[in-house]
């Protein structure tokens, strides 16, 4: 879908939930082939399976099914009767088409507050002292002694003096003792003593029906060997997902949610796939099944929560995506050089994109927020930036697997996942002309270190 009809339908997307009649909508959209039975069936069951909820999910979906989806769901609504929606959808997408700049977000402009009648001249900002009351101008207020106002403070003052680890050239450490208090207090790190700790699912799409237009993963395969072979040294039990629709993706995940595992101490779910962006309201992106219908990441997320995973609460729950964000191509400013030449990769990578990308827009989150739970206990690893390509080998693989697999098999002895993943974006961020930085959304409550 192109930008001014995305931003149509977002425009118009309160009025749209609220008055969508859906169940009239069903046949029109699979006569018109505007979305499959199988995604028919996913928006139905859309949170509580209300008519709103069903409302906004279609909404949601149609920005990922082409550059025709809006003007096919106007002739669906006209099929079916609602013709004021119709013709207010149809009137705006003309409209946008013949002027873009009307549907553009407002460029809104900081406002500065202050006193009534003061000019901001008057503020005399640069020209006294930082420290001064300034009028119309709050400054910070500094208790304590003078010796000890901000320019004095000692950093000792400000926190209690702990070594920290300082890389050796040989790649060991110089403290290890922090990271080993860390791992034997349960207030500071989770416990992952259970021999295994855990189950580790990996869904490896690399063969994708013709009809979605989407390409063979060539290399995937060489990234799905390596995290199997790391997650069974790391003492998980491991299994392997080849090929799956989305229906099949959500099934597997589901059967994983659902066995017991209270023996256990951490759960882990990789997917390899293809990827683009979808709305969301605390996790970004979605990934494709091998029929082209999308999974959002937060539904991946959420089938894990406290109510569909009880045997889970409290213990770490990881998810490592591999799929694009985004289909722009990061091409990366100019800073000294800090790695050797040649780490470039010899063959040229090839991106997991889709041509669905997702701009900066609102949606009706109010009425959805309060029925979400707050996340606890997860981490959510990407590949890369929201809105960006991620770069995969044909030969050695994805740029952020087969680093993720080095910096784990040289690091995750003696180092919590946090810093892990910090090595690893460093790492893919030097990588090829395009770059690419991994990223995560982390709501763990305490220090993770794999059992070695």
């Amino acid at each position: 879908m192109n930008e001014a009809d995305r931003q149509v339908l977002r425009r118009y997307r309160l009025r749209l939930v609220s008055e969508l009649q859906v169940a009239s909508l069903w046949d029109a959209l699979l006569n018109r082939e505007l979305f499959t039975p199988d995604m028919i069936e996913e928006i139905q069951r859309a949170g509580s399976g209300s008519r709103r909820d069903q409302a906004r999910q279609l909404i949601t979906d149609l920005e990922t099914r082409g550059s025709q989806a809006l003007s096919l769901f106007i002739s669906c609504l006209e099929d079916t009767g609602q013709n004021m929606l119709a013709s207010l959808l149809r009137t705006s997408s003309q409209a946008a088409r013949q002027h873009p700049e009307a549907i553009r977000p407002l460029d809104l402009k900081p406002v500065v507050l202050r006193p009534e009648g003061l000019k901001p001249e008057s503020l005399g900002v640069g020209k006294q002292d930082p420290l001064m009351p300034t009028p119309g101008k709050l400054v910070p207020v500094v208790l304590g002694p003078k010796e000890l106002w901000p320019a004095k403070l000692r950093p000792e003052v400000l926190r209690p003096e702990v070594p920290r680890p300082v890389d050796i050239g040989s790649g060991g450490l110089s403290d290890v003792c922090a990271q080993d208090r860390a791992k034997g207090n349960a207030n500071l790190a989770y416990v992952l003593s259970a021999d295994p700790c855990g189950r580790c699912l990996i869904v490896n799409n690399v063969h994708f029906r013709r009809e979605s237009g989407l390409r063979t993963r060539t290399g995937s395969s060489v990234d799905c060997e390596r995290l199997q072979r790391r997650f069974h040294l790391l003492h998980f039990v491991v299994e392997v997902e080849c090929d799956l629709t989305a229906k099949q993706m959500v099934q597997a995940l589901v059967e994983l949610a659902q066995r017991d595992h209270s023996a256990l101490d951490c759960c882990v779910v990789v997917i390899l796939s293809h990827g683009c962006q979808a709305s969301h309201l605390q996790f970004p992106g979605a990934v494709y099944g091998t029929d082209g219908c999308p999974v959002s990441v937060e539904r991946i997320v959420n089938i894990f929560n406290g109510t569909g995973c009880p045997s889970l609460r409290g213990k770490p729950k990881l998810f490592f995506i591999q799929a694009c964000g985004g289909e722009q191509k990061d091409h990366g400013f100019e800073v000294a050089s800090t790695f050797p030449e040649g780490q470039t990769p010899d063959s040229d990578p090839e991106p997991d994109a889709t041509p669905f990308q997702e701009g900066p827009g609102t949606v009706d989150q109010p009425d959805a927020m309060s029925s979400l739970p707050t996340p606890s206990d997860i981490l959510v690893s990407y590949s890369t930036f929201p809105g960006f390509v991620s770069w995969r080998d044909t030969k050695s693989g994805s740029w952020y697997i087969e680093t993720l697999d080095s910096v784990f098999e040289q690091w995750a002895h003696c180092e919590d996942l946090q810093t892990l993943l910090l090595r690893v974006a460093n790492a893919v961020s030097v990588k090829g002309i395009y770059k690419q930085i991994p990223g995560c959304f982390n709501f763990l409550r305490k220090k993770l270190f794999f059992k070695t």
